[in-house]
């Protein structure tokens, strides 16, 4: 006979217990997020991961970006930069502008053949496809004679370029350049491109061109310029000619 409740209605028969299966809590921890350490997750429909910023540059949390996107972003924010046209590029570096358009969209993974063609057609070393890739880290340490020999637009004039920092991920590019020009070398003061440059002169003298302004720079010199307005070596002075030049830009894509 059932036992009546205070209300003097029949209590609700309790609920057969279930049994869980190993199988099945395994299944059921999988579909549970996982926290890393140093990682929260919002409340709402969708978790989401949170990045801890660092006072130095060191990595947060880990990008799920591919490489081929990686490769793409950096093709696409380079020719940008250059003020080229995807059927520029692709005409300068032998590639159809379909190809370029996928490389660029990261839909296939390019050759190194490719790779190596776009690099020259851009004027930038090989590597600075990888940079935003790359596990960052906070140095770069170069030997004296050991920097990255690469091609860019004053080769042509006898103008030696050495790379000497590795560019690090962020919304600021930084390009150290060590610059030599020897007796082979011809003046070019017409460069431009996007961002600022700082030089300092540490070997011979130069007539240097930025604008309609010419500015004799002996060892110690220093100039600090806007670089979309037109400079570069006017008078050849004293050879051989060495000074260091820093790029900084504003990164695209």
């Amino acid at each position: 006979m059932a036992r009546n409740s205070p209300a003097g209605k029949a209590a609700t028969p309790a609920k057969p217990t279930k049994v869980v299966k190993s199988g099945e809590r395994r299944k059921a921890a999988e579909k549970r997020p996982v926290e890393s350490p140093g990682l929260r997750y919002r409340g709402g429909a969708k978790e989401t991961p949170l990045s801890l910023a660092t006072g130095s540059s060191a990595p947060g949390a880990v990008d799920s970006q591919s490489i081929e996107q990686a490769i793409g972003a950096q093709v696409r924010g380079l020719r940008k930069r250059q003020d080229m046209t995807v059927a520029e590029l692709a005409g300068q570096a032998g590639l159809s502008a379909g190809m370029l358009s996928k490389v660029e969209n990261g839909a296939i993974s390019p050759s190194l053949a490719t790779l190596q063609s776009l690099s020259i057609a851009l004027n930038v070393p090989l590597t600075s496809f990888f940079s935003d890739f790359e596990q960052q880290h906070d140095v770069t340490y170069v030997k004296a004679g050991e920097g990255l020999t690469i091609e860019r637009r004053g080769t042509k004039s006898g103008h030696q370029y050495q790379l000497l920092g590795h560019p690090f991920p962020g919304d600021l590019a930084y390009e150290p350049y060590l610059i030599t020009l020897t007796e082979d070398a011809d003046v070019y003061p017409n460069f431009r491109h996007g961002g600022m440059e700082f030089i300092y002169v540490l070997e011979g003298e130069v007539g240097y061109r930025h604008g309609n302004q010419i500015y004799h720079l002996e060892p110690g010199d220093s100039l600090f310029f806007n670089a979309s307005s037109a400079h570069g070596p006017e008078e050849l002075l004293k050879l051989p000619l060495k000074f260091l030049s820093v790029i900084v830009f504003q990164r695209e894509g």
